[in-house]
């Protein structure tokens, strides 16, 4: 991630726009401490978009009706 000075930043946001674009998040420093990071609305939205949980999962997955059946056969005799 490359690192742009705030005061660079500003005199050059065009070509920190396009570079956030092609190369990914950039990092925007202020008296040399980083302070912001600049990403892509794509990634922001992937980044902040709740995620589903397992059990929001199950409950939205279609009903349907199974019919379980259990064979008849009830093993093997063994004598102990």
């Amino acid at each position: 991630m490359r690192s742009w000075s705030l005061q660079n930043a500003k005199a050059r946001f065009s070509e920190l726009v396009n570079t956030c674009l092609e190369n990914g998040p950039q990092m925007v420093t202020r008296h040399g401490h980083d302070t912001v990071v600049m990403i892509a609305v794509k990634e922001f939205q992937q980044i902040t978009t709740p995620r589903q949980g397992l059990g929001d999962f199950f409950l939205s997955a279609p009903r349907v009706e199974l019919e379980i059946g259990r064979p008849g056969d009830t093993g093997r005799d063994i004598s102990l």
